[in-house]
């Protein structure tokens, strides 16, 4: 009688063991591109999406206009209506931020070569639009008081596709300790916080949102019974997301924040529709801070940085650091100091609340790529020059 044959059994490899959801364990990078226009304009032109994908935007961050306005005592002042027209009549008006200042962007503005600017009923002034790299700052002061910072609306915009899973897990957690934080560095400041979950054409659902509360109880409820499923292929419907965002009951007198985290861009087709939600949500002065999670690739890194500079934001991305979840793609930056997300995306808010840039306590960093000076990489000598 023939023995029986051998049966050949796979045993499967243990997947990693990972942590129970918390704050403090994911980590991350930041970038500001508008504090780095040589590398900024070096990134887009490297990267030739333009040549694949017609609708993304291209912004000149060397050649701003950027309108300061202050107080008699020459405090920033928030929430001023900066009015600028072009010599063919057009016109555009945004708000001050926190730190007083309006940025327009000459290209993508379509300024004209001269254009008329006020503060508020301040007296109209004649000024120059940069040509050539270089900032062009105009300053106005106010009399009278300034209105204070007080409330806050924090809108997060989460990707809920598959490959968001473990990301979801840690965010409720996250969460917590940003609107705890901030609450303890501003007592005085409202918050409230609305939510916009996305997936993409074809799932159980495109967009669920959730407005504004200020019962974070609820907000954490919200928040912890979403599931990350479906997508399918790489991008998703992002422009719905923000189109769904922009639309949120925000309050004319708060900050506004919206947190992006996602880890794909929109369909080349819907690049344009995002970049018009995109242009909505700076116009009713809502700086949004993209948080790239693993599997970002090249346009959905165009993307976010983009959107990050066109609101006077910053561009955070999830590292390897933690050992959580998917490895991470490297984002295109010289330089960034790693940190834990939660207290990243607290300083972030908090220079947007305050109106100044936070820097990281040195024994918050866990690691320093490149040569980063508050928030600018050292260029090497000769970088920009033609060879």
């Amino acid at each position: 009688m023939a023995p029986e044959p051998h049966t050949a059994y796979t045993v499967p490899f243990p997947p990693r063991p990972q942590p129970e959801p918390q704050s403090g364990l994911l980590t991350a990078g930041e970038h500001d591109d508008l504090l780095n226009p040589e590398l900024y304009a070096d990134y887009v032109r490297k990267s030739d999406l333009g040549q694949q994908v017609r609708a993304l935007p291209v912004l000149d961050t060397a050649r701003l206009l950027t309108v300061e306005v202050k107080d008699e005592r020459g405090r920033p002042a928030p929430f001023v209506p900066v009015e600028l027209r072009c010599s063919d009549g057009n016109s555009l008006t945004f708000t001050t931020q926190a730190d007083g200042t309006v940025a327009f962007f000459p290209g993508m503005d379509r300024l004209s070569g001269t254009v008329h600017i006020r503060a508020a009923d301040s007296a109209w002034r004649l000024v120059d639009v940069p040509r050539t790299a270089g900032t062009g700052r105009i300053g106005f002061a106010l009399g009278g008081p300034v209105q204070a910072v007080t409330k806050l609306d924090l809108a997060l915009v989460v990707d809920v596709t598959g490959s968001m899973s473990d990301e979801l897990r840690f965010l409720q957690a996250e969460l917590d300790s940003i609107v705890a934080s901030l609450g303890e560095r501003h007592p005085e400041l409202d918050i409230r916080v609305g939510m916009t979950f996305y997936r993409d054409k074809g799932d159980a659902f495109i967009t669920r949102t959730y407005g504004f509360t200020d019962d974070m109880a609820r907000a954490r409820d919200q928040l912890g019974k979403q599931f990350a499923t479906g997508g399918g292929d790489y991008p998703e419907a992002m422009q719905d997301a923000l189109v769904r965002a922009a639309n949120q009951k925000w309050r004319p007198d708060a900050m506004k924040t919206l947190l992006l985290v996602a880890d794909a861009p929109p369909h080349n087709e819907d690049v344009g529709a995002t970049w018009l939600a995109a242009e909505h949500l700076r116009a009713e002065r809502v700086q949004i801070v993209p948080v790239g999670a693993s599997g970002v690739a090249d346009l959905a890194e165009y993307v976010m940085r983009a959107m990050a500079a066109a609101t006077q934001s910053r561009y955070a991305f999830l590292t390897d650091d933690s050992g959580i979840g998917n490895p991470h793609a490297p984002p295109a930056i010289d330089c960034y100091l790693v940190t834990r997300l939660d207290k990243l995306l607290t300083r972030i808010i908090d220079s947007q609340v305050s109106g100044r840039r936070i820097e990281p306590d040195k024994a918050d960093v866990i690691r320093e790529v490149g040569q980063y000076e508050a928030g600018k990489c050292v260029l090497p000598e000769g970088f920009g020059k033609e060879t």
